[in-house]
């Protein structure tokens, strides 16, 4: 019997900020990647390598939340997305850790 995933508002909270999806294909993913996409691919690798999140499994993941319960955030954000679904459902960090430190970047970012 398969469950519904888990819904975490901190994540949907994030749609608010970067915008529904506007796409209507994958055109978007033709791109020159963004230091960040980069870097979270980098994080990703690291993970897989010490055991914490296999990439099987976290593009598994992206395949079924991408289109699912993400499918209203732009392309280039559902993989930052389902790595934090994923590591929220390991307990590796929970719901409140990962709101109060989305605040304390959205502090650094006003300061500057």
């Amino acid at each position: 019997m398969s469950t519904a995933p888990t819904t975490y508002d901190v994540l949907m909270d994030t749609l608010s900020d970067i915008g529904e999806r506007t796409d209507a294909g994958m055109g978007c993913l033709e791109h020159e990647p963004a230091v960040w996409e980069s870097r979270m691919q980098a994080t990703c690798e690291a993970l897989s390598s010490h055991g914490v999140l296999d990439n099987l499994e976290r593009r598994l993941a992206e395949d079924k939340l991408g289109e699912s319960l993400y499918a209203r955030f732009p392309v280039q954000t559902r993989s930052t997305l389902v790595v934090t679904h994923l590591l929220m459902d390991q307990k590796v960090f929970t719901e409140e850790e990962l709101r109060k430190r989305i605040e304390v970047v959205r502090e650094r970012f006003a300061e500057e």
